[in-house]
Protein backbone atom coordinates (compact mmCIF):
# COMPACT_ATOMS: atom_id res chain seq x y z
CA UNK A 1 0.00 0.00 0.00
CA UNK A 2 1.55 3.90 -0.88
CA UNK A 3 1.27 5.15 2.24
CA UNK A 4 3.18 8.23 1.42
CA UNK A 5 1.03 9.33 -1.51
CA UNK A 6 -2.00 9.85 0.45
CA UNK A 7 -0.13 12.20 2.79
CA UNK A 8 1.24 14.43 0.22
CA UNK A 9 -0.72 17.85 0.43
CA UNK A 10 -1.85 19.23 -2.50
CA UNK A 11 -0.90 22.58 -4.35
CA UNK A 12 -3.62 24.84 -4.66
CA UNK A 13 -2.38 28.03 -6.97
CA UNK A 14 -3.22 31.07 -5.48
CA UNK A 15 -6.37 32.89 -6.21
CA UNK A 16 -7.62 36.09 -4.46
CA UNK A 17 -11.00 35.19 -2.07
CA UNK A 18 -12.92 38.05 -4.24
CA UNK A 19 -12.69 36.34 -7.31
CA UNK A 20 -13.29 32.83 -5.33
CA UNK A 21 -16.31 34.62 -3.65
CA UNK A 22 -17.69 36.11 -6.98
CA UNK A 23 -17.79 32.90 -8.51
CA UNK A 24 -19.57 31.10 -5.75
CA UNK A 25 -22.30 33.92 -5.52
CA UNK A 26 -22.93 33.55 -9.11
CA UNK A 27 -24.71 30.53 -8.71
CA UNK A 28 -27.70 32.18 -6.44
CA UNK A 29 -28.46 34.39 -9.17
CA UNK A 30 -30.22 31.49 -10.56
CA UNK A 31 -32.94 32.58 -7.65
CA UNK A 32 -33.08 36.32 -8.77
CA UNK A 33 -36.89 36.30 -7.71
CA UNK A 34 -36.53 34.61 -3.72
CA UNK A 35 -33.90 36.69 -3.55
CA UNK A 36 -35.80 39.65 -4.78
CA UNK A 37 -38.22 38.05 -1.80
CA UNK A 38 -36.04 37.33 1.01
CA UNK A 39 -34.54 41.17 0.21
CA UNK A 40 -37.46 42.73 0.80
CA UNK A 41 -38.19 40.63 3.99
CA UNK A 42 -34.76 41.58 5.27
CA UNK A 43 -35.79 44.76 4.42
CA UNK A 44 -39.11 44.80 6.52
CA UNK A 45 -37.39 43.37 9.42
CA UNK A 46 -34.59 45.28 9.86
CA UNK A 47 -36.84 48.55 10.15
CA UNK A 48 -38.32 46.71 12.76
CA UNK A 49 -35.55 46.38 14.35
CA UNK A 50 -34.26 49.85 14.48
CA UNK A 51 -37.99 50.79 15.41
CA UNK A 52 -37.52 49.42 18.91
CA UNK A 53 -35.00 51.30 20.73
CA UNK A 54 -37.13 54.47 19.22
CA UNK A 55 -40.20 52.68 20.78
CA UNK A 56 -38.65 52.23 23.88
CA UNK A 57 -37.39 55.66 24.38
CA UNK A 58 -40.87 57.32 23.46
CA UNK A 59 -42.73 54.97 26.02
CA UNK A 60 -40.14 56.16 28.63
CA UNK A 61 -39.58 59.87 28.22
CA UNK A 62 -43.24 60.27 27.10
CA UNK A 63 -45.75 58.49 27.54
CA UNK A 64 -44.28 56.92 31.63
CA UNK A 65 -42.96 60.42 32.21
CA UNK A 66 -46.11 61.87 31.19
CA UNK A 67 -47.84 59.19 33.23
CA UNK A 68 -49.97 58.53 29.30
CA UNK A 69 -50.81 54.66 30.25
CA UNK A 70 -53.01 54.34 27.51
CA UNK A 71 -50.97 55.35 24.82
CA UNK A 72 -48.52 53.24 26.53
CA UNK A 73 -50.69 50.23 26.32
CA UNK A 74 -51.40 50.99 22.35
CA UNK A 75 -47.85 51.26 22.08
CA UNK A 76 -47.02 48.38 23.84
CA UNK A 77 -49.68 46.65 21.42
CA UNK A 78 -48.17 47.69 17.95
CA UNK A 79 -44.45 46.59 19.10
CA UNK A 80 -45.85 43.12 20.07
CA UNK A 81 -47.75 42.76 16.52
CA UNK A 82 -44.46 43.88 14.78
CA UNK A 83 -42.22 41.81 17.01
CA UNK A 84 -44.49 38.72 15.98
CA UNK A 85 -44.66 39.48 12.52
CA UNK A 86 -40.68 40.11 12.78
CA UNK A 87 -40.50 36.47 13.86
CA UNK A 88 -42.48 34.95 11.23
CA UNK A 89 -41.12 36.82 8.81
CA UNK A 90 -36.87 35.69 10.38
CA UNK A 91 -38.61 32.41 9.81
CA UNK A 92 -39.51 32.39 6.54
CA UNK A 93 -36.72 34.27 5.58
CA UNK A 94 -34.59 31.15 6.75
CA UNK A 95 -36.72 28.80 5.04
CA UNK A 96 -36.27 30.59 1.73
CA UNK A 97 -32.34 30.72 2.23
CA UNK A 98 -31.82 27.12 3.40
CA UNK A 99 -33.60 26.18 0.51
CA UNK A 100 -32.15 27.91 -2.10
CA UNK A 101 -28.49 26.98 -0.41
CA UNK A 102 -29.37 23.62 -1.10
CA UNK A 103 -30.47 23.68 -4.09
CA UNK A 104 -26.97 25.65 -5.08
CA UNK A 105 -25.42 22.82 -3.43
CA UNK A 106 -26.61 20.33 -5.45
CA UNK A 107 -25.77 22.44 -8.58
CA UNK A 108 -22.64 22.55 -7.95
CA UNK A 109 -22.27 19.11 -6.61
CA UNK A 110 -23.62 17.72 -10.17
CA UNK A 111 -21.39 19.91 -11.86
CA UNK A 112 -18.53 18.98 -9.91
CA UNK A 113 -19.07 15.52 -10.86
CA UNK A 114 -20.15 15.85 -14.30
CA UNK A 115 -16.74 17.42 -15.03
CA UNK A 116 -14.44 14.96 -12.91
CA UNK A 117 -16.54 12.39 -15.19
CA UNK A 118 -15.03 13.89 -18.60
CA UNK A 119 -11.39 14.31 -16.99
CA UNK A 120 -8.54 12.58 -18.82
CA UNK A 121 -6.90 9.55 -17.07
CA UNK A 122 -4.22 11.38 -16.17
CA UNK A 123 -5.89 13.53 -13.62
CA UNK A 124 -6.99 10.31 -12.42
CA UNK A 125 -3.31 9.21 -12.44
CA UNK A 126 -1.67 11.75 -9.98
CA UNK A 127 -4.69 11.93 -7.35
CA UNK A 128 -6.21 8.79 -4.81
CA UNK A 129 -9.62 8.71 -5.15
CA UNK A 130 -10.16 9.74 -1.46
CA UNK A 131 -8.81 12.97 -2.12
CA UNK A 132 -11.32 13.43 -5.08
CA UNK A 133 -14.62 12.09 -3.00
CA UNK A 134 -13.32 14.47 -0.15
CA UNK A 135 -14.01 17.43 -2.88
CA UNK A 136 -17.04 15.84 -4.38
CA UNK A 137 -18.81 15.56 -0.67
CA UNK A 138 -16.64 17.45 2.05
CA UNK A 139 -15.66 20.66 0.33
CA UNK A 140 -19.17 20.87 -1.46
CA UNK A 141 -20.89 20.69 1.92
CA UNK A 142 -18.47 23.28 3.50
CA UNK A 143 -20.45 25.66 1.37
CA UNK A 144 -23.77 26.00 2.88
CA UNK A 145 -23.43 28.10 5.99
CA UNK A 146 -21.46 30.34 3.42
CA UNK A 147 -24.27 30.35 0.82
CA UNK A 148 -27.00 31.01 3.44
CA UNK A 149 -25.57 33.65 5.26
CA UNK A 150 -24.39 35.42 2.23
CA UNK A 151 -27.66 37.42 2.33
CA UNK A 152 -29.45 36.61 5.49
CA UNK A 153 -26.30 38.06 7.54
CA UNK A 154 -23.91 39.68 5.69
CA UNK A 155 -26.71 42.21 3.99
CA UNK A 156 -29.38 43.11 6.90
CA UNK A 157 -26.24 43.33 9.00
CA UNK A 158 -24.55 45.62 6.81
CA UNK A 159 -27.75 47.66 6.12
CA UNK A 160 -28.56 47.93 9.91
CA UNK A 161 -24.76 48.93 10.82
CA UNK A 162 -25.22 52.21 8.24
CA UNK A 163 -28.51 52.76 9.47
CA UNK A 164 -27.65 52.51 13.35
CA UNK A 165 -24.86 54.86 12.73
CA UNK A 166 -26.97 57.32 10.55
CA UNK A 167 -29.77 57.18 13.88
CA UNK A 168 -27.22 58.17 16.42
CA UNK A 169 -25.36 60.97 14.60
CA UNK A 170 -28.44 62.27 14.03
CA UNK A 171 -29.67 62.31 17.98
CA UNK A 172 -26.21 62.69 19.32
CA UNK A 173 -22.96 63.15 17.18
CA UNK A 174 -20.74 63.18 20.91
CA UNK A 175 -22.60 60.27 22.25
CA UNK A 176 -22.00 57.98 18.44
CA UNK A 177 -18.29 58.83 18.16
CA UNK A 178 -17.93 58.23 22.03
CA UNK A 179 -19.84 54.13 21.10
CA UNK A 180 -17.75 53.89 18.19
CA UNK A 181 -14.78 54.70 19.37
CA UNK A 182 -12.93 51.07 19.32
CA UNK A 183 -13.82 51.06 15.83
CA UNK A 184 -10.00 51.53 14.53
CA UNK A 185 -9.09 48.83 16.72
CA UNK A 186 -11.09 46.09 16.16
CA UNK A 187 -10.34 47.07 12.18
CA UNK A 188 -6.51 46.40 12.83
CA UNK A 189 -6.93 43.43 15.04
CA UNK A 190 -9.24 41.41 12.38
CA UNK A 191 -7.10 42.63 9.44
CA UNK A 192 -4.19 40.93 11.65
CA UNK A 193 -6.23 37.86 12.53
CA UNK A 194 -7.47 36.76 9.16
CA UNK A 195 -3.95 36.59 7.38
CA UNK A 196 -3.03 34.10 9.49
CA UNK A 197 -6.58 32.10 9.62
CA UNK A 198 -6.81 31.93 5.86
CA UNK A 199 -3.42 30.04 5.77
CA UNK A 200 -4.36 27.27 8.32
CA UNK A 201 -7.48 26.48 7.27
CA UNK A 202 -6.22 25.63 4.15
CA UNK A 203 -3.56 23.77 5.99
CA UNK A 204 -6.82 21.78 7.57
CA UNK A 205 -8.25 21.16 3.93
CA UNK A 206 -5.05 19.44 3.02
CA UNK A 207 -4.85 17.44 5.98
CA UNK A 208 -8.69 16.49 6.05
CA UNK A 209 -8.29 15.37 2.28
CA UNK A 210 -5.12 13.03 2.97
CA UNK A 211 -7.01 11.18 5.98
CA UNK A 212 -10.08 11.15 3.74
CA UNK A 213 -7.84 9.20 0.80
CA UNK A 214 -5.91 7.32 3.51
CA UNK A 215 -9.26 6.37 4.62
CA UNK A 216 -10.47 5.23 1.35
CA UNK A 217 -7.32 3.53 0.12
CA UNK A 218 -7.04 1.22 3.14
CA UNK A 219 -10.69 -0.15 3.00
CA UNK A 220 -10.25 -0.36 -0.61
CA UNK A 221 -7.17 -2.90 -0.11
CA UNK A 222 -7.62 -4.22 3.59
CA UNK A 223 -7.35 -7.98 2.10
CA UNK A 224 -4.06 -6.83 1.57
CA UNK A 225 -3.33 -5.15 4.57
CA UNK A 226 -4.72 -8.64 6.40
CA UNK A 227 -2.68 -10.74 4.51
CA UNK A 228 0.40 -9.62 5.21
CA UNK A 229 -1.05 -8.94 8.58
CA UNK A 230 -0.10 -5.11 8.22
CA UNK A 231 -2.83 -3.85 10.16
CA UNK A 232 -0.04 -1.93 12.97
CA UNK A 233 2.08 -0.29 10.24
CA UNK A 234 -1.46 1.02 8.63
CA UNK A 235 -3.00 1.71 12.09
CA UNK A 236 0.20 3.61 13.18
CA UNK A 237 0.10 5.62 9.60
CA UNK A 238 -3.44 6.51 10.53
CA UNK A 239 -2.82 7.82 14.07
CA UNK A 240 -0.13 10.06 12.38
CA UNK A 241 -2.42 11.40 9.69
CA UNK A 242 -5.49 11.71 12.49
CA UNK A 243 -2.81 13.78 14.76
CA UNK A 244 -1.65 16.03 11.65
CA UNK A 245 -5.46 16.39 11.04
CA UNK A 246 -6.20 16.96 14.67
CA UNK A 247 -3.10 19.59 14.88
CA UNK A 248 -3.93 21.77 11.73
CA UNK A 249 -7.76 21.97 13.11
CA UNK A 250 -6.38 23.39 17.05
CA UNK A 251 -4.31 25.59 15.14
CA UNK A 252 -6.75 27.23 12.57
CA UNK A 253 -9.26 27.47 15.46
CA UNK A 254 -7.06 28.80 17.92
CA UNK A 255 -6.70 31.98 15.29
CA UNK A 256 -10.52 31.59 14.62
CA UNK A 257 -11.05 32.32 18.45
CA UNK A 258 -9.49 35.16 18.42
CA UNK A 259 -12.55 37.04 16.31
CA UNK A 260 -14.95 37.13 19.19
CA UNK A 261 -12.24 37.73 21.84
CA UNK A 262 -11.41 41.27 19.83
CA UNK A 263 -15.08 41.90 18.84
CA UNK A 264 -16.11 41.44 22.65
CA UNK A 265 -13.39 44.15 24.30
CA UNK A 266 -14.58 46.71 21.47
CA UNK A 267 -17.91 46.12 21.74
CA UNK A 268 -17.35 46.72 25.95
CA UNK A 269 -15.00 49.38 25.10
CA UNK A 270 -17.09 51.44 22.86
CA UNK A 271 -20.33 50.81 25.71
CA UNK A 272 -17.96 51.87 28.90
CA UNK A 273 -16.83 55.28 26.63
CA UNK A 274 -20.78 55.72 25.84
CA UNK A 275 -22.02 55.61 29.43
CA UNK A 276 -19.12 57.90 30.59
CA UNK A 277 -19.85 60.57 27.71
CA UNK A 278 -23.61 60.21 28.25
CA UNK A 279 -23.73 60.48 31.88
CA UNK A 280 -20.01 62.48 33.48
CA UNK A 281 -19.11 64.26 30.26
CA UNK A 282 -23.02 65.90 28.78
CA UNK A 283 -24.27 65.05 32.26
CA UNK A 284 -27.68 63.56 30.71
CA UNK A 285 -30.31 64.08 33.79
CA UNK A 286 -33.39 61.64 34.35
CA UNK A 287 -35.19 63.40 31.64
CA UNK A 288 -33.22 61.77 28.99
CA UNK A 289 -33.12 58.47 30.13
CA UNK A 290 -34.97 56.96 27.39
CA UNK A 291 -32.22 58.57 25.00
CA UNK A 292 -29.76 57.37 26.90
CA UNK A 293 -31.43 53.88 27.00
CA UNK A 294 -32.01 53.76 23.40
CA UNK A 295 -28.25 54.51 22.63
CA UNK A 296 -27.59 51.28 24.68
CA UNK A 297 -29.59 49.42 22.41
CA UNK A 298 -28.45 50.87 19.36
CA UNK A 299 -24.86 50.65 20.44
CA UNK A 300 -26.07 46.60 21.21
CA UNK A 301 -27.30 46.96 17.58
CA UNK A 302 -24.11 48.15 16.10
CA UNK A 303 -22.11 45.67 17.73
CA UNK A 304 -24.07 42.40 17.42
CA UNK A 305 -24.05 42.81 13.30
CA UNK A 306 -20.34 43.15 13.97
CA UNK A 307 -20.44 40.29 15.46
CA UNK A 308 -22.44 38.31 13.24
CA UNK A 309 -20.35 39.85 10.68
CA UNK A 310 -17.00 38.81 12.20
CA UNK A 311 -18.50 34.87 12.17
CA UNK A 312 -19.66 35.35 9.26
CA UNK A 313 -16.10 36.26 7.87
CA UNK A 314 -14.64 33.76 10.41
CA UNK A 315 -17.06 31.39 8.61
CA UNK A 316 -16.00 32.74 5.39
CA UNK A 317 -12.31 32.04 6.56
CA UNK A 318 -12.80 28.51 6.65
CA UNK A 319 -15.11 27.22 4.13
CA UNK A 320 -13.78 29.64 1.08
CA UNK A 321 -10.65 27.02 1.08
CA UNK A 322 -13.61 24.21 0.35
CA UNK A 323 -14.63 26.42 -2.72
CA UNK A 324 -11.20 27.19 -3.76
CA UNK A 325 -11.07 23.69 -4.12
CA UNK A 326 -13.89 23.00 -6.21
CA UNK A 327 -13.12 25.58 -8.59
CA UNK A 328 -9.35 24.06 -8.91
CA UNK A 329 -10.76 20.84 -10.13
CA UNK A 330 -13.16 22.95 -12.46
CA UNK A 331 -11.00 24.64 -13.76
CA UNK A 332 -8.74 21.55 -14.93
CA UNK A 333 -9.49 21.44 -18.24
CA UNK A 334 -9.71 17.68 -20.00
CA UNK A 335 -6.34 16.82 -21.48
CA UNK A 336 -8.47 14.74 -24.09
CA UNK A 337 -11.21 16.44 -25.90
CA UNK A 338 -13.03 16.90 -29.00
CA UNK A 339 -11.60 20.26 -31.00
CA UNK A 340 -14.24 22.78 -32.63
CA UNK A 341 -14.29 21.17 -35.71
CA UNK A 342 -14.88 17.83 -34.52
CA UNK A 343 -16.83 15.62 -36.54
CA UNK A 344 -19.14 12.25 -35.96
CA UNK A 345 -17.34 9.15 -36.78
CA UNK A 346 -19.22 7.11 -38.89
CA UNK A 347 -19.39 3.37 -38.58
CA UNK A 348 -16.90 1.66 -39.39
CA UNK A 349 -15.16 -1.30 -40.60
CA UNK A 350 -12.20 -1.35 -38.59
CA UNK A 351 -8.94 -0.34 -40.56
CA UNK A 352 -7.04 0.69 -37.67
CA UNK A 353 -3.22 2.51 -38.84
CA UNK A 354 -0.20 4.30 -36.78
CA UNK A 355 1.40 6.33 -38.62
CA UNK A 356 4.68 6.95 -36.62
CA UNK A 357 3.19 7.48 -33.03
CA UNK A 358 5.50 8.36 -30.04
CA UNK A 359 4.09 8.67 -26.91
CA UNK A 360 6.04 9.45 -23.31
CA UNK A 361 3.66 9.80 -20.00
CA UNK A 362 6.15 12.28 -19.05
CA UNK A 363 9.71 13.58 -19.91
CA UNK A 364 11.60 10.75 -19.04
CA UNK A 365 9.47 7.43 -20.30
CA UNK A 366 9.48 7.37 -23.68
CA UNK A 367 7.20 4.68 -24.16
CA UNK A 368 6.87 4.05 -28.23
CA UNK A 369 9.15 5.89 -30.67
CA UNK A 370 7.74 6.52 -34.03
CA UNK A 371 5.85 3.34 -34.34
CA UNK A 372 3.88 2.40 -37.83
CA UNK A 373 2.14 -0.51 -38.73
CA UNK A 374 -1.75 -0.62 -40.18
CA UNK A 375 -4.35 -3.35 -39.29
CA UNK A 376 -6.42 -4.42 -41.44
CA UNK A 377 -10.51 -5.06 -41.26
CA UNK A 378 -11.48 -8.11 -39.10
CA UNK A 379 -8.05 -9.01 -37.86
CA UNK A 380 -6.75 -10.14 -34.79
CA UNK A 381 -4.05 -8.71 -33.51
CA UNK A 382 -1.99 -9.81 -30.17
CA UNK A 383 0.46 -7.90 -27.96
CA UNK A 384 3.19 -9.27 -26.41
CA UNK A 385 6.34 -8.31 -24.01
CA UNK A 386 8.03 -6.88 -21.13
CA UNK A 387 5.57 -5.33 -18.02
CA UNK A 388 5.62 -2.00 -19.27
CA UNK A 389 7.02 -2.10 -22.66
CA UNK A 390 3.78 -0.32 -24.68
CA UNK A 391 1.18 -2.89 -24.93
CA UNK A 392 -1.29 -1.18 -22.65
CA UNK A 393 -0.16 2.01 -24.08
CA UNK A 394 -1.00 1.40 -27.89
CA UNK A 395 -4.52 0.22 -27.13
CA UNK A 396 -5.03 3.37 -24.85
CA UNK A 397 -4.32 5.17 -27.38
CA UNK A 398 -6.44 3.83 -30.07
CA UNK A 399 -8.89 4.48 -27.10
CA UNK A 400 -7.83 8.22 -27.43
CA UNK A 401 -7.82 7.85 -23.46
CA UNK A 402 -4.02 9.57 -24.31
CA UNK A 403 -3.25 11.74 -27.13
CA UNK A 404 0.00 11.12 -28.84
CA UNK A 405 2.69 13.44 -29.08
CA UNK A 406 3.91 13.08 -32.31
CA UNK A 407 2.04 11.23 -35.71
CA UNK A 408 -1.06 9.87 -36.14
CA UNK A 409 -4.14 7.55 -35.24
CA UNK A 410 -6.42 6.19 -37.88
CA UNK A 411 -9.53 4.37 -38.31
CA UNK A 412 -10.66 3.77 -41.86
CA UNK A 413 -8.85 6.70 -42.72
CA UNK A 414 -10.12 9.45 -40.24
CA UNK A 415 -7.46 10.70 -37.72
CA UNK A 416 -9.09 9.75 -34.29
CA UNK A 417 -8.35 13.51 -33.33
CA UNK A 418 -11.27 14.67 -35.83
CA UNK A 419 -13.67 12.81 -34.76
CA UNK A 420 -15.89 13.10 -31.15
CA UNK A 421 -14.74 10.91 -28.44
CA UNK A 422 -18.25 9.32 -28.26
CA UNK A 423 -18.61 8.06 -31.57
CA UNK A 424 -15.18 6.57 -31.56
CA UNK A 425 -15.61 5.07 -28.19
CA UNK A 426 -19.01 3.50 -28.84
CA UNK A 427 -17.42 1.53 -31.48
CA UNK A 428 -15.19 0.29 -29.47
CA UNK A 429 -15.40 -2.58 -26.87
CA UNK A 430 -12.97 -2.48 -24.04
CA UNK A 431 -12.24 -4.88 -21.94
CA UNK A 432 -9.62 -4.46 -19.67
CA UNK A 433 -7.53 -5.73 -16.39
CA UNK A 434 -9.84 -4.58 -13.71
CA UNK A 435 -13.49 -6.72 -14.53
CA UNK A 436 -14.65 -3.57 -12.33
CA UNK A 437 -18.96 -4.74 -11.15
CA UNK A 438 -21.27 -1.75 -10.04
CA UNK A 439 -23.48 -1.82 -7.22
CA UNK A 440 -26.86 -3.57 -9.02
CA UNK A 441 -28.34 -6.43 -10.74
CA UNK A 442 -26.24 -8.76 -13.01
CA UNK A 443 -28.59 -7.76 -16.02
CA UNK A 444 -27.48 -3.55 -15.25
CA UNK A 445 -23.85 -4.87 -14.89
CA UNK A 446 -24.36 -6.23 -18.80
CA UNK A 447 -26.81 -3.63 -19.48
CA UNK A 448 -23.75 -1.64 -19.03
CA UNK A 449 -21.93 -1.82 -21.99
CA UNK A 450 -25.12 -0.99 -24.23
CA UNK A 451 -27.63 1.15 -22.28
CA UNK A 452 -30.01 0.31 -24.53
CA UNK A 453 -29.61 -3.51 -24.74
CA UNK A 454 -32.74 -5.78 -24.74
CA UNK A 455 -33.23 -8.60 -22.60
CA UNK A 456 -32.26 -10.66 -25.19
CA UNK A 457 -29.38 -9.16 -26.30
CA UNK A 458 -28.10 -9.25 -22.34
CA UNK A 459 -28.93 -12.94 -22.26
CA UNK A 460 -26.98 -13.49 -26.00
CA UNK A 461 -24.08 -11.43 -24.95
CA UNK A 462 -23.46 -13.77 -21.59
CA UNK A 463 -24.45 -17.08 -23.69
CA UNK A 464 -21.34 -15.72 -26.33
CA UNK A 465 -19.40 -16.11 -23.21
CA UNK A 466 -20.45 -18.80 -21.39
CA UNK A 467 -21.77 -16.74 -18.73
CA UNK A 468 -25.43 -17.90 -18.89
CA UNK A 469 -25.29 -21.00 -17.18
CA UNK A 470 -23.81 -19.56 -13.40
CA UNK A 471 -25.78 -16.61 -13.65
CA UNK A 472 -29.12 -19.12 -13.89
CA UNK A 473 -27.73 -21.02 -11.23
CA UNK A 474 -28.40 -18.00 -9.12
CA UNK A 475 -31.01 -17.99 -7.05
CA UNK A 476 -32.83 -15.00 -8.89
CA UNK A 477 -30.39 -15.42 -12.20
CA UNK A 478 -30.44 -12.34 -13.88
CA UNK A 479 -31.83 -10.13 -11.34
CA UNK A 480 -29.18 -10.85 -8.54
CA UNK A 481 -28.34 -7.93 -6.87
CA UNK A 482 -24.32 -7.67 -6.87
CA UNK A 483 -22.16 -6.38 -3.89
CA UNK A 484 -19.99 -3.66 -4.30
CA UNK A 485 -17.01 -4.90 -7.03
CA UNK A 486 -19.12 -7.88 -7.41
CA UNK A 487 -17.81 -9.36 -4.20
CA UNK A 488 -19.68 -13.06 -3.54
CA UNK A 489 -18.96 -14.20 -6.91
CA UNK A 490 -15.69 -16.01 -7.78
CA UNK A 491 -13.18 -14.28 -9.70
CA UNK A 492 -13.80 -16.36 -12.93
CA UNK A 493 -17.57 -14.98 -12.56
CA UNK A 494 -16.79 -11.02 -12.00
CA UNK A 495 -14.37 -12.07 -15.19
CA UNK A 496 -17.33 -13.54 -17.53
CA UNK A 497 -19.84 -10.87 -16.37
CA UNK A 498 -17.36 -8.53 -17.57
CA UNK A 499 -16.77 -9.92 -20.95
CA UNK A 500 -20.67 -10.23 -20.96
CA UNK A 501 -20.62 -6.36 -20.60
CA UNK A 502 -17.99 -5.66 -23.72
CA UNK A 503 -19.47 -7.85 -25.76
CA UNK A 504 -23.21 -6.81 -25.36
CA UNK A 505 -22.52 -3.48 -27.72
CA UNK A 506 -21.28 -5.51 -30.36
CA UNK A 507 -18.26 -3.34 -30.97
CA UNK A 508 -16.55 -3.51 -34.53
CA UNK A 509 -13.04 -3.27 -32.71
CA UNK A 510 -12.28 -5.29 -29.68
CA UNK A 511 -9.73 -4.40 -27.32
CA UNK A 512 -8.44 -7.33 -25.00
CA UNK A 513 -5.99 -6.64 -22.02
CA UNK A 514 -5.01 -9.27 -20.04
CA UNK A 515 -8.79 -10.06 -20.13
CA UNK A 516 -8.50 -13.75 -19.15
CA UNK A 517 -5.55 -13.29 -16.34
CA UNK A 518 -7.89 -13.86 -13.93
CA UNK A 519 -9.71 -16.72 -15.20
CA UNK A 520 -8.94 -20.83 -14.14
CA UNK A 521 -7.90 -22.87 -17.12
CA UNK A 522 -11.12 -24.20 -16.89
CA UNK A 523 -13.14 -21.20 -17.40
CA UNK A 524 -10.52 -19.95 -19.57
CA UNK A 525 -11.66 -22.54 -22.24
CA UNK A 526 -15.39 -21.61 -21.86
CA UNK A 527 -14.41 -18.17 -22.34
CA UNK A 528 -12.10 -19.34 -25.56
CA UNK A 529 -14.94 -20.49 -27.24
CA UNK A 530 -17.01 -17.46 -26.95
CA UNK A 531 -14.67 -15.30 -27.84
CA UNK A 532 -13.49 -17.04 -31.12
CA UNK A 533 -16.99 -16.70 -32.73
CA UNK A 534 -17.49 -13.19 -31.45
CA UNK A 535 -13.83 -12.18 -33.21
CA UNK A 536 -14.81 -12.86 -36.33
CA UNK A 537 -15.12 -10.06 -38.42
CA UNK A 538 -14.08 -7.24 -35.74
CA UNK A 539 -10.67 -5.83 -35.81
CA UNK A 540 -9.20 -7.05 -32.23
CA UNK A 541 -5.96 -6.30 -30.39
CA UNK A 542 -5.47 -8.91 -27.67
CA UNK A 543 -2.91 -8.57 -24.84
CA UNK A 544 -2.39 -11.50 -22.90
CA UNK A 545 1.03 -13.58 -21.53
CA UNK A 546 -0.92 -16.62 -21.18
CA UNK A 547 0.34 -17.62 -25.28
CA UNK A 548 -2.52 -19.97 -25.26
CA UNK A 549 -4.60 -17.19 -25.95
CA UNK A 550 -2.93 -15.49 -28.76
CA UNK A 551 -1.98 -18.43 -30.68
CA UNK A 552 -4.47 -18.04 -33.33
CA UNK A 553 -4.17 -14.69 -33.83
CA UNK A 554 -3.43 -13.49 -37.20
CA UNK A 555 -0.63 -11.73 -36.42
CA UNK A 556 1.88 -11.23 -33.25
CA UNK A 557 3.37 -8.03 -32.31
CA UNK A 558 6.57 -8.27 -29.98
CA UNK A 559 6.18 -4.91 -28.32
CA UNK A 560 10.22 -3.78 -26.58
CA UNK A 561 12.20 -0.82 -26.60
CA UNK A 562 9.89 1.62 -27.97
CA UNK A 563 8.77 -0.27 -30.86
CA UNK A 564 7.54 -3.30 -32.80
CA UNK A 565 10.43 -5.49 -32.27
CA UNK A 566 9.04 -9.29 -33.63
CA UNK A 567 5.68 -9.49 -35.81
CA UNK A 568 4.34 -12.25 -37.74
CA UNK A 569 2.28 -15.58 -36.85
CA UNK A 570 3.45 -17.63 -33.81
CA UNK A 571 4.76 -20.30 -36.02
CA UNK A 572 6.37 -17.38 -37.98
CA UNK A 573 7.85 -16.28 -34.58
CA UNK A 574 9.11 -19.72 -33.32
CA UNK A 575 10.69 -19.55 -36.35
CA UNK A 576 12.74 -16.82 -35.73
CA UNK A 577 13.86 -18.38 -32.21
CA UNK A 578 13.90 -14.39 -30.83
CA UNK A 579 11.51 -12.93 -27.38
CA UNK A 580 8.93 -14.74 -28.89
CA UNK A 581 10.06 -17.93 -29.04
CA UNK A 582 12.17 -18.02 -25.37
CA UNK A 583 7.93 -16.51 -24.32
CA UNK A 584 6.55 -19.70 -25.38
CA UNK A 585 9.18 -22.20 -24.59
CA UNK A 586 9.39 -20.77 -20.71
CA UNK A 587 5.75 -21.21 -21.02
CA UNK A 588 5.19 -24.29 -22.66
CA UNK A 589 8.44 -26.66 -22.66
CA UNK A 590 7.23 -28.73 -19.58
CA UNK A 591 3.67 -29.14 -21.05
Amino acid sequence: MSINATRDDEFLKSVSKKITLGRLFKYLLAYKIQITIVLFIMLITVSITLINPLIMERAIDVHIANHEYNNLLMLGGFALAINVMYVLLVKLRMYMMSKMSNNVLLTIRQELYTHIQKLSFSFFDSRPTGKILARIIGDVNSLKDVLSNSVTTLIPDFVTLCAVVAIMMVKNWRLAIAALISLPIMIIGMWIIQTYSHVRWQIHRKKSSNLNAFIHEDMAGIRIVQSFTAEEETGEAFDQLLKEHRGSFVNAIVINDAFGSVIDFCWGLGTISMYFVGIKVLGIGASNVGTLVAFGSYIMMFWRPIMNLSNFYNQLLTNITGAERIFDILDTKPEIADSEAVNELPEIKGTVQFDHVSFAYDEDTQVLNNVSFKINPGETIALVGPTGAGKTTIVNLISRFYDVQKGHIYIDGYDIKDVSIESLRRQMGIMTQDNFLFSGTIKDNIRYGKLDATDEEIIAAAKSVNAHDFIMKLEKGYDTELQERGNGLSIGQRQLLAFARTMVSMPKILILDEATSSIDTHTEVLVQQGIEALLKGRTSFVIAHRLSTIRKADRIFVIDDGGIQEEGTSEELLEKKGFYYNLYMAQFKNV
